[in-house]
């Protein structure tokens, strides 16, 4: 099916970023995301400063990284999950995303599709909702911004979900 067949569905996506001037590719990445949006239905959450992930289990995450520069963007589309994914990378090559296998790394953008719709799915390729969704400030927090009364695809809240993540280290960027 076309995107122009598709029905509208509302989604949610995390912007990320610790290189290259990451206040400036959050900012860029924001006006982009804008241009994926069908009519006026784009939002977008204050700015935010994270510290980098620090993933449980994993004894490869690259140390000594600078901050991130989060935001979380909602917008209405007709793409696909697979097409809007990428379209997503293809604005993280275009901002100079080098994809070379690292996990968790720094990087110039990082763009997640958190939620689309009320979609559940698992793939090679996508899984949404998110990972870690649930349990990461530096999204939760930004996305309570922008949709404070969202209930999750399997039923949880998220002001429930926010009231639970603890939000040491995460700050809201004046002026944004």
């Amino acid at each position: 099916m076309s995107s122009a067949g598709r029905p509208p569905v509302q989604v949610y996506v995390g912007i990320g970023s610790n290189l290259d001037d990451p206040r400036a590719q959050v900012v860029r990445a924001i006006a982009a995301l804008r241009g994926l949006a069908e009519g006026d239905s784009f939002t977008v959450s204050p700015l935010y400063r994270s510290a980098p992930l620090v993933a449980p289990g994993a004894p490869h995450v690259p140390g000594g990284q600078p901050d991130y520069v989060n935001a979380v963007a909602g917008l209405v589309t007709r793409l696909s999950p697979a097409a809007l994914l990428a379209r997503l990378q293809a604005l993280e090559a275009a901002q100079g995303r080098v994809r070379d296998g690292t996990r968790w790394g720094p990087r110039t953008l990082d763009l997640d599709i958190l939620l689309y719709g009320e979609t559940q799915m698992d793939t090679p390729a996508l899984r949404i909702p998110h990972p870690g969704l649930g349990e990461r400030a530096f999204v939760l927090y930004p996305l309570y911004d922008i949709a404070p009364g969202l209930r999750l695809p399997d039923g949880r809240a998220l002001a429930a979900l926010v009231a639970a993540c603890d939000a040491a280290g995460l700050e809201k960027l004046e002026g944004t």
